[in-house]
């Protein structure tokens, strides 16, 4: 069968691929796949029907590629997609597993920084943040929501000092729930910091458990670090999601470590590769 992707749409130019997807839409056609069109404003509105409504009917299985979604949206669009005949190859359970660190945290422990979290409503008071930060040792601390960091406002609204000072702790949380407003995800985590040796990530993808490509992290798209998988790859599989990305980094020890675990379908591809080279892993359905 036809491997088949589904990517967003520009908004302003509906028949078109979104312009930041363009250059993966064009190799999967290269590539003689099928793709099939999304509106990613329409899905963020709660509209899960209109955005689905140019996906051609009894499409088949295939795979998003796109913009970030919360959990909700992408079990909405599952459904929305499922009523017109199409699947989607990651379960909604295994996106929000992959998506969200509370889903993926437990599975890695030992391989990333320990974490406490809370779930909030955007907008909501944190509450008893000291009770919260209590199983994390003394010392520096990140925070962010369960998906993303504020790590551009960084002294304001990600990095704790010490996270059992309780004054600078609020501040940094409350900068962190403001500033993310309604786009605050699931809620407030905190994480013991980790100095790493500043050489760079590099973003692994996964297929089915195994590692389908080793490239850089998107921030830092000129590193070409080589990660140590031997103990990464049990967890991955321990996940149980068929398409995801860690983020790892070396820590001044020298061992490597998790920093982020992510969707594949949401994870940002360099512009430094090829986009097949991912694709030709993808698993087409028989």
């Amino acid at each position: 069968m036809t491997l088949t992707v589904l990517f967003c749409v520009d908004p302003l130019h509906p028949r078109r691929v979104d312009p930041h997807f363009s250059r993966e839409a064009g190799a999967v056609r290269d590539h003689y796949g099928e793709i099939a069109l999304i509106d990613h404003d329409a899905l963020r509105r709660g509209d899960a029907e209109s955005a689905v409504r140019a996906v051609p009917r009894d499409l088949g299985a295939a795979w998003y590629r796109g913009w970030m979604v919360t959990s909700g949206e992408y079990a909405a669009l599952a459904k929305a997609l499922k009523r017109r005949g199409t699947v989607l190859l990651t379960h909604p359970d295994d996106y929000r597993r992959a998506h969200e660190l509370p889903g993926w945290h437990d599975t890695f422990a030992g391989l990333t920084p320990h974490s406490v979290w809370r779930p909030l409503e955007p907008g909501q008071d944190p509450g008893d943040l000291g009770e919260l930060v209590r199983p994390l040792r003394d010392g520096p601390g990140v925070v962010k929501d369960y998906v993303k960091s504020r790590k551009h406002e960084w002294d304001e609204a990600c990095f704790v000092p010490d996270v059992k000072d309780p004054g600078r702790l609020r501040a940094v949380v409350a900068a962190m729930i403001g500033l993310q407003d309604s786009f605050l995800a699931g809620g407030v985590v905190v994480r013991e910091f980790e100095h790493y040796d500043g050489a760079g990530e590099a973003r692994v993808w996964w297929v089915d458990g195994e590692p389908a490509l080793v490239g850089p992290h998107p921030d830092t798209p000129g590193a070409r670090p080589e990660p140590a998988l031997e103990e990464v790859a049990p967890a991955v599989r321990s996940l149980g999601c068929r398409f995801i990305t860690t983020d790892l980094a070396r820590r001044a020890d020298g061992a490597w470590r998790v920093v982020e675990v992510g969707d594949g379908q949401v994870s940002e591809l360099p512009a430094t590769i090829d986009p097949m080279d991912l694709y030709a892993h993808l698993p087409v359905p028989d």
